[in-house]
């Protein structure tokens, strides 16, 4: 395997144009979720989702006869990393956004790199808060709280709950940020890698969905809920999933999580274009808080600032 590159790696106008890609797919998943929702119940959703992207990512793989690893200990990683980076997250915002609004969902998703960088600081040797990442944390949090509002402290209605299950979605997001550094010592690629977990939590999501949604008993989906889910595991599974993992090979993780800026972007104008959703003022003043710790995070913004902090200490 080729070593990573470094944090800084330079970023060329087609790793630009790929990460901004990305992140519409991304984003557009909110909007294929909120259609699917009309004719599939939660758990089903997600197993479409899954199962189709599980399909399309198992179809690159044999067509370019990539070696699938046959070690008990990597396939325990894919079910591990699956179940915190897809299932687990994955059912609660397809469950939220029965409550609330797709681009709602997005915002509230978007922390999910500032609960990474605390986890990492506590459960890592190498990945320890700065002075940088702290104050950019600190935005991010206080924008979270915008975009939650004070209604949280008025009672815990549907909706309310709906948005404290899209925030606990980010610790399991950010707990698989912090496993997936097991990877790095285990020989297979990007795309064996994302469908070795799509496989794994296939296997898990298709009978907990037959079991708990029991399909048989809905009325059929119509073509458009169909379509939707159709769209969700190749669209805004599959396909960003190859892009995350060409960008992470040439531009690095600190560049990759610049992804996080774009998404709730995407998703919020998807929601008022297609879906007519509306949000209220204080959520895209939450949403320009939690870019600008994600920015502060990332350090391009006032890097000389940043760096003589780091001097002093």
């Amino acid at each position: 395997m080729t070593s990573p590159p470094p944090a800084n790696a330079g970023m060329t106008g087609r790793l630009w144009l790929l990460i901004l890609l990305m992140s519409a797919l991304w984003g557009g998943g909110f909007m294929f979720i909120k259609f699917a929702l009309t004719g599939f119940a939660p758990f089903s959703v997600v197993a479409g989702r899954v199962g189709v992207a599980a399909l399309a990512l198992g179809l690159i793989v044999a067509v370019g006869r990539q070696r699938l690893p046959r070690q008990a200990k990597v396939w325990r990683a894919f079910f591990i990393m699956g179940a915190l980076n897809n299932l687990i997250p994955w059912m609660m915002v397809a469950w939220a956004q029965t409550q609330i609004p797709s681009s709602m969902a997005a915002i509230l998703n978007a922390p999910t790199p500032l609960l990474t960088a605390v986890m990492a600081h506590l459960l890592t040797d190498d990945e320890k808060l700065t002075p940088q990442r702290f104050t950019g944390v600190l935005a991010g949090m206080l924008g979270v709280a915008l975009v939650v509002g004070p209604g949280v402290l008025s009672g815990m209605d549907s909706a309310v709950l709906a948005q404290v299950t899209c925030l606990s979605a980010t610790v399991s997001y950010a707990a698989s940020a912090v496993y997936g550094r097991v990877f790095r010592s285990m020989d297979v690629t990007p795309v064996v890698a994302a469908f070795g977990q799509q496989l794994m939590v296939a296997a898990v999501i298709i009978p907990l969905a037959l079991v708990v949604d029991q399909p048989w008993a809905r009325p059929a989906p119509g073509a458009g809920a169909i379509a939707a889910v159709l769209a969700l595991g190749v669209i805004a599974t599959a396909l960003p999933y190859i892009i995350f993992y060409r960008v992470l090979a040439e531009a690095g993780a600190t560049n990759l999580m610049l992804v996080n800026l774009l998404i709730p972007g995407w998703a919020v104008a998807l929601g008022a274009m297609v879906l007519g959703e509306r949000l209220p003022p204080t959520a895209f003043l939450g949403m320009a808080m939690v870019g600008l710790g994600l920015a502060v995070i990332d350090g391009r913004l006032f890097p000389a600032i940043w760096r003589r902090l780091a001097g002093r200490s």
